[in-house]
């Protein structure tokens, strides 16, 4: 970001993701055109507000009528304009929008800071511009701007994410389509989305400021290539992890790293152990990749903060169960808890004398319908338990599938057992999800069929249940960590849970 001698307001940026209408500046008629693209992607989305297509030669685009001047657009009509057309065009552009009291641009155009030393100076002419006219200006070289809320997908490339309680800002496109895809995958869905391109006017930890705010949004996530004012950064990254949780993914943390994040989006790269020091004073996780930056995203989105650090497992096997117990201890700050002994005393009453009478809870086969369940409850209401890993679910589910898909169904009795296999599943994934509302307690619930099968009725009563279903238990553990930590830096400043 060039300076803070003008900040962004909250209006700035709700016109931005809320806006009463949207001009799409150089709509074309060409379907691989970014002005055709985006037009496309806003129309379909289900968007409510006014849609203004606007080009040098008019016509009709998907059956919208196009202007052939920003000025033809009623006053107050737009708030947003969706820019497609060459840098040389902008300046311009950018004045007709103002005068027709548009307060915020989305610009995909290309040829500025990462293009050299005229681009810079472009960019540089296109912030003091936009201050002159009081409007946020979000990029340049940027790919778009999702806001589930209000339906609303400005954005030159696909998908279109569920709703959900994730804010997402990236200084590279592609990382917010790749979290777009994870949202999609897992049912766990976004409030906003943002690329901020080269983040020449607004970057990064502007965007997680309105997000702190943002009554739709829980949970901040963001990707980022270089910082510029590492001690504003630093300060303005604490004041919002203060109030909400913050997920960061760092790219140019090798050397090979930054000299790419300096070609894609001109940034300069942090020294990454900095960087990482920064992270964890400020209260922000810092996730390795971007696959364990969503998932940790998503366990803050659906999960409470555990009071401690404390974990049972509960699984259906052992082996399981073993490979669980190994991750978290080697997870600081997690803690494999001792089994309490009132804890094993009352569930030598519900299960057979072969379970494990340890941590991990391995019931060892011994289960009936009602014993899993039953014995998750139990567990997971001790008041020593922090945050409980369940394990095992989707076997149910896996017989069913191949009993369905085989060739003597529904015959022979299979229809029934069916049923109630998928009925099994979705009961205990449903009583997981039912304790976590009751206790305040994270349960975690983590089966490969998320990614091998993910129409087992068990994955799918896990998604239904708004919660992630983790791929691994490592996965599950490795969250969950994130989880303890953020819980624990809260209450070490006496932030509370």
């Amino acid at each position: 970001m060039s300076g803070r001698s003008w900040q962004p307001t909250t209006e700035h940026f709700l016109a931005l993701f809320e806006p009463r209408g949207v001009v799409v500046a150089g709509a074309s008629t060409h379907p691989g055109k970014f002005g055709f693209v985006a037009l496309h992607n806003i129309l379909v989305a289900g968007y409510g507000g006014a849609v203004f297509p606007t080009n040098r030669d008019g016509g009709e685009i998907l059956g919208v009528p196009a202007l052939t001047d920003i000025a033809d657009v009623p006053d107050g009509a737009a708030d947003l304009v969706f820019v497609c057309t060459p840098a040389s065009t902008n300046p311009d552009l950018l004045r007709a929008a103002a005068a027709k009291g548009i307060r915020a641009a989305f610009i995909a155009s290309a040829g500025y800071g990462e293009a050299g030393e005229e681009g810079r100076r472009a960019q540089d002419d296109l912030v003091a511009l936009a201050a002159d006219l009081d409007m946020l200006v979000v990029g340049p070289n940027g790919q778009g701007v999702i806001s589930t809320p209000a339906s609303l997908c400005a954005q030159i490339v696909a998908p279109y994410p569920p709703r959900g309680r994730i804010g997402i800002v990236s200084q590279s496109g592609n990382f917010v389509s790749s979290f777009q895809n994870y949202a999609i995958a897992s049912g766990v869905g976004i409030s906003r989305a943002v690329s901020a391109g080269n983040a020449a006017q607004v970057g990064v930890v502007d965007f997680l400021e309105f997000f702190a705010d943002d009554p739709e949004t829980d949970v901040a996530l963001a990707y980022v290539e270089g910082v510029v004012d590492g001690r504003s950064f630093y300060e303005r990254l604490r004041a919002v992890c203060e109030r909400i949780p913050v997920v960061l993914v760092k790219g140019g943390a090798t050397a090979g790293g930054a000299r790419a994040a300096a070609s894609h989006t001109g940034s300069l790269a942090t020294d990454d152990r900095v960087f990482d020091g920064m992270c964890r004073q400020a209260g922000a996780v810092r996730a390795t990749t971007i696959e364990e930056a969503y998932e940790a995203a998503a366990t803050f989105a659906t999960q409470p903060l555990p009071a401690g650090p404390d974990v049972l497992i509960v699984s259906t096997a052992g082996g399981w169960g073993v490979v669980t117990a190994d991750a978290i201890s080697r997870t600081a700050p997690l803690r494999l808890l001792p089994m309490p002994e009132d804890l094993r005393a009352e569930l030598d009453t519900k299960l057979p004398p072969r379970w494990s009478r340890n941590n991990p809870i391995d019931m060892a086969g011994g289960e009936t319908k009602d014993t899993i369940p039953d014995v998750l409850a139990t567990a997971a209401r001790h008041p020593d338990v922090d945050a409980v890993v369940f394990l095992g679910m989707g076997i149910q589910g896996n017989t069913a599938k191949m009993e369905r898909e085989g060739r003597f169904y529904p015959d022979h009795g299979l229809e029934r057992i069916v049923a109630f296999h998928e009925r099994q599943e979705a009961r205990y994934t449903g009583a997981a999800a039912e304790l976590v509302t009751e206790l305040g307690k994270p349960v975690l619930t983590a089966t490969e069929l998320a990614v091998a099968s993910p129409d087992n009725a068990a994955v799918r009563g896990v998604r239904e249940s708004g919660r992630y279903c983790y791929p691994s238990s490592n996965r599950a553990v490795t969250a969950l960590g994130h989880l303890v930590r953020y819980s624990g830096w809260r209450q070490r400043r006496g932030l509370g849970l």
